[in-house]
């Protein structure tokens, strides 16, 4: 009802602007129907000629607004480095892990936030996604081994997708050109990427080209191997090298081992058999 008798105010006001009503009532209406919870609108005053605008606005409420306000979906926040969040803490109930690794059970916030204060603790996120959420104590010193072990096995895991670079070379390259190509090749090779070699074929001698892929091999064989050996493709020589996991490296330096432990024992032999045929 008060705000059907407001509205209706509002109307008369507004209907002439030259009435009385305009003129005592325009000036207090604004902050009187601010103050309302029941109206939806609220009339401002523009221009030099005191003119009551409607304007759409939410009023105020201490309660859960069940009808919100359409617009983007809101991302969800993830950490993308680890590291200490303040006394920043979302979620009311939380699981904390004290410093030592002992679960002290699911706490209010405001507790945590005491528990840190006391042990000057600084608090980091263990698992957001669980529910409750895992938060744990930790001292500065921890915080930062812990950042050096996860950037030490996000190198190690390779997790970036593999790519196939590509490389073009002259035959009659320069030495100190070379060695910077050589320096290129190795850094994607670290990276794990596979690497394509192209070089243009001329009127030079054949055996130059062989010459120029081994030597760019030799450079690399510690962490590469071929992925396609060197071969004639239109008008370039190509070759495709790739990373070399820890494992192959290992099963190929055992067969090298086995290979030359049987070229030796072939060699005693037949110095053996040379021998004995001498002394025959």
């Amino acid at each position: 009802m008060a705000a059907f008798c407001l509205r209706k105010l509002i109307h008369q006001a507004t209907k002439n602007e030259t009435t009385c009503l305009s003129r005592c009532f325009g000036s207090f209406l604004k902050p009187m129907i601010q103050k309302t919870p029941f109206a939806s609108l609220w009339a401002t005053t523009v221009g030099t000629k005191q003119r009551l605008v409607f304007v759409q606005t939410k009023s105020f409420s201490s309660g859960v607004d069940t009808n919100p306000e359409p617009g983007g979906k809101k991302k969800k926040v993830t950490p993308t480095t680890f590291g200490s969040v303040g006394r920043k803490i979302p979620s009311q109930i939380v699981q904390l892990i004290d410093e030592k690794g002992v679960s002290l059970g699911n706490m209010h916030r405001a507790e945590v936030i005491q528990l840190m204060t006391e042990r000057e603790l600084k608090l980091v996120p263990l698992n957001l996604d669980a529910e409750p959420p895992v938060y744990g104590l930790m001292t500065g010193q921890q915080i930062y081994a812990e950042q050096i072990r996860r950037k030490k096995a996000k190198a190690s895991s390779g997790t970036g997708p593999c790519e196939l670079k590509e490389i073009r070379l002259s035959s009659v390259i320069a030495k100190h050109d070379l060695e910077t190509k050589i320096k290129q090749i190795r850094q994607w090779i670290d990276k794990k990427h596979h690497v394509k070699i192209s070089v243009l074929k001329k009127n030079e001698d054949p055996e130059t080209m062989p010459l120029l892929f081994a030597k760019i091999f030799e450079a690399v064989s510690e962490k590469a191997t071929y992925q396609s050996q060197p071969a004639i493709v239109g008008k370039k020589y190509v070759c495709v090298l790739r990373y070399i996991a820890d494992t192959e490296l290992q099963k190929q330096n055992v067969e090298e081992v086995k290979d030359n432990k049987q070229s030796d024992i072939r060699k005693k032999h037949g110095s053996e058999a040379t021998i004995s045929n001498e002394l025959q």
